[in-house]
């Protein structure tokens, strides 16, 4: 069985729009300008080689389609030879290589592929797939790459939810010029412990 695994670089004020470049966002490439040194470079690779298959977006697809088959590279090598699973209602041509667009219910069709496929199936960028996938408690880990950096504007990771979503973090460093990596996952029992606190504080208050 495979494990979601949603990866992001986000700035402290949860943006996660292009930061690599591209998207024609303002500030396009913005990670670029804070390291985050060799440590932060070997986490990302060991990532990779770790992944099994990934999960994306249609616009982060289109983006890394449109990228990593021109470069060399181990990173662009695993990536490329990986399968590739693409979240959207309007594409039709998949042509990266080994991609398969998931069409219908995203919460049904995750499941699915967390049942045929195996080990981490990591998703990066993405971020109305993220939502829907926190949503339906579909991610197994959560690894953030936090720039020190505030830039106002921007798509952020996180939207509104039904219910709230406890996290448990499981390891944190910081690497580079004070970029932290930061890892989680779920504590839903710790969810049902808030959750009933608030609840009793708010008959209380009544």
């Amino acid at each position: 069985m495979g494990r979601i695994v949603v990866t992001e670089f986000i700035s402290l004020d949860g943006v996660i729009e292009a930061p690599g470049g591209g998207e024609k966002f303002k500030y396009g490439g913005w990670t670029f300008k804070i390291s985050r040194g060799e440590e932060g470079d070997k986490f990302k690779l060991d990532e990779t080689r770790s992944s099994r298959a990934l999960l994306l977006g249609r616009v982060t697809y289109e983006g890394f389609a449109a990228a990593w088959p021109s470069r060399e590279g181990e990173f662009a090598d695993k990536f490329d030879a990986m399968p590739k699973y693409v979240v959207s209602s309007t594409l039709t041509n998949a042509s990266w290589s080994n991609s398969t667009v998931l069409k219908g219910d995203v919460a049904d069709q995750v499941r699915k592929l967390k049942q045929k496929q195996d080990g981490d199936i990591v998703v990066h960028g993405s971020a109305r797939l993220v939502q829907t996938l926190l949503e339906n408690d579909l991610v197994d880990e959560l690894r953030l790459m936090v720039f020190p950096v505030v830039l106002g504007t921007g798509k952020r990771l996180f939207g509104e939810m039904s219910n709230l979503k406890a996290l448990r973090l499981v390891d944190s460093r910081v690497v580079g010029e004070g970029v932290t990596i930061l890892r989680y996952e779920p504590a839903p029992e710790k969810a049902k412990e808030v959750a009933a606190t608030a609840s009793s504080r708010s008959a209380s208050t009544r």
